[in-house]
């Protein structure tokens, strides 16, 4: 299939403007690209500058208070509970796993099952009463609350308002009003 010499210029024609649209447009791209580049610079001396010194002064005045609280909260309960009471439990397992390899030992050694020292139980027990009274012995009550409280004034005023609402009904009901009462018999109309 032959072309004209005109459909041969103007696609030569149209293939020379595609390839000026081709170029500038990697020259458009190329030029882009260092404007993002750039503004990606910028944006990350912004973040440093301006953004990251805001949110470390907010986190300081409203999140750090609350952060340290939760801290120290969860370290005293670590340290005051957790710790005193696994220590406890393990002592126990401990002491339970000592006297069984004892009874173990004892009935390997022939002498079976002895009977329990009743010596050792009660030096125990006053040993463990000491120590629980000398605990409780600095334990203070609080001080009971004279007086009433705020939730006592509260429940006076709303009793002496019921009882004032009911005073009031009563009153109403019983007062002698002659046009409060029914008649007993139905009305009827007027003769004429």
């Amino acid at each position: 299939m032959s072309l004209s010499r005109k459909r041969k210029k103007e696609l030569k024609k149209l293939q020379s403007q595609a390839n000026n649209l081709w170029e500038s447009q990697q020259v458009l791209v190329s030029e882009a690209a260092d404007v993002a580049r750039e503004a990606s610079r910028q944006l990350g001396h912004f973040g440093r500058e301006q953004v990251a010194p805001r949110v470390r002064d907010g986190y300081a005045q409203y999140a750090a208070p609350y952060v340290d609280k939760g801290v120290q909260a969860s370290k005293q309960v670590f340290e005051k509970n957790l710790i005193p009471t696994a220590g406890a439990v393990v002592g126990s397992a401990l002491s339970a796993w000592d006297a069984a390899n004892e009874t173990r030992a004892r009935l390997a050694a022939g002498r079976g099952f002895a009977l329990p020292d009743a010596g050792a139980y009660a030096k125990n027990a006053d040993k463990y009463a000491k120590s629980v009274s000398k605990k409780l012995s600095g334990y203070v009550p609080a001080p009971q609350k004279q007086g009433i409280g705020p939730g006592g004034v509260i429940a006076i005023i709303l009793g002496v308002a019921a009882a004032v609402g009911v005073l009031y009904a009563a009153w109403q009901t019983l007062r002698a009003d002659d046009e409060l009462w029914v008649a007993d018999d139905p009305l009827r109309a007027p003769d004429a």
